[in-house]
C-alpha cells in the first residue's frame, strides 16, 4: 500500500539496537515503506552488534552478529543499494565525511528519508535540495504507525508474539520502548496496549 510510494534508507546506528531494528523491519515487512541499506551500512551494523555482544561477554558474539546480518539480508534481499559510488562526489560537505556513503546510497535509491540517530550529521540545508529528510528511528516508527493504526498494530502484535527470549507482554514491550528511548513510539502505542 504505502511501499510503492515511500523509500527509507536506514543507517547503521538505527539498526544496531534490537528493539529499533525489530520495529523497523516489522513495519517494512508490512509494506509501509521500502527499506533500503548498503553493504557498508550492514558492515557497520554487524561490527557494532558484535562489539555490543562482546562487551556483554557473549562467547559467540561474532557468529551472532553475522547471523543477524544474514537474517536481514535474507528477509529483505531487495533492500541492498549498490553502485552508489557515482553519487559520492556530490560536492556536499557533511559534518562527518564518513557519512557520505549513507547520503550517496540514499540519493542512488531515491529515498525520501534517512533513518538515523545522528540527525546532526545530516543537516536540513544539505538534504532539502536533494528531496531528503533525516528522522530518528523513534520519530519514523511513530509516524509510520500513525499512517494506518489498524495495520501497524496488527504487525506489531505479530512482532511481539515472535519475541521468545524473553517473551513480552504488551505492557513490557511499551516499558522497553520507554527504556530504550523510543518515547514517541511508546506514546503512539499506549492507547492500543490491549491490542498488541
Amino acid at each position: 500500500m504505502f511501499a510503492n510510494r515511500y523509500t527509507a534508507l536506514v543507517d547503521a546506528c538505527s539498526l544496531v539496537g534490537t528493539l529499533r531494528r525489530n520495529f523497523l523491519l516489522t513495519l517494512a515487512e508490512a509494506e509501509f515503506f521500502r527499506l533500503r541499506w548498503s553493504a557498508e551500512i550492514l558492515d557497520e551494523t554487524q561490527r557494532a552488534v558484535e562489539a555490543i555482544m562482546t562487551g556483554k561477554d557473549i562467547a559467540d558474539a561474532s557468529a551472532r552478529a553475522a547471523r543477524s546480518r544474514a537474517f536481514m539480508e535474507t528477509a529483505f534481499p531487495e533492500a541492498l543499494v549498490a553502485e552508489y559510488d557515482a553519487q559520492m562526489p556530490l560536492g556536499i560537505a557533511l559534518p562527518d565525511p564518513g557519512d557520505a556513503h549513507v547520503l550517496a546510497a540514499a540519493v542512488r535509491t531515491q529515498a525520501q528519508t534517512i533513518v538515523t540517530e545522528n540527525i546532526k550529521d545530516f543537516p536540513e540545508d544539505v538534504l532539502m535540495p536533494l528531496n531528503l529528510e533525516a528522522r530518528t528511528a523513534d520519530e519514523f516508527i511513530a509516524d509510520t504507525i500513525a499512517l494506518d493504526e489498524g495495520r501497524s498494530i496488527q504487525a506489531i502484535k505479530r512482532m511481539r508474539q515472535r519475541l521468545k527470549r524473553p517473551e513480552k507482554t504488551p505492557d513490557a514491550l511499551l516499558r522497553d520502548c520507554e527504556a530504550y528511548g523510543l518515547l514517541a513510539t511508546a506514546s503512539v502505542l499506549r492507547p492500543f496496549v490491549d491490542l498488541i
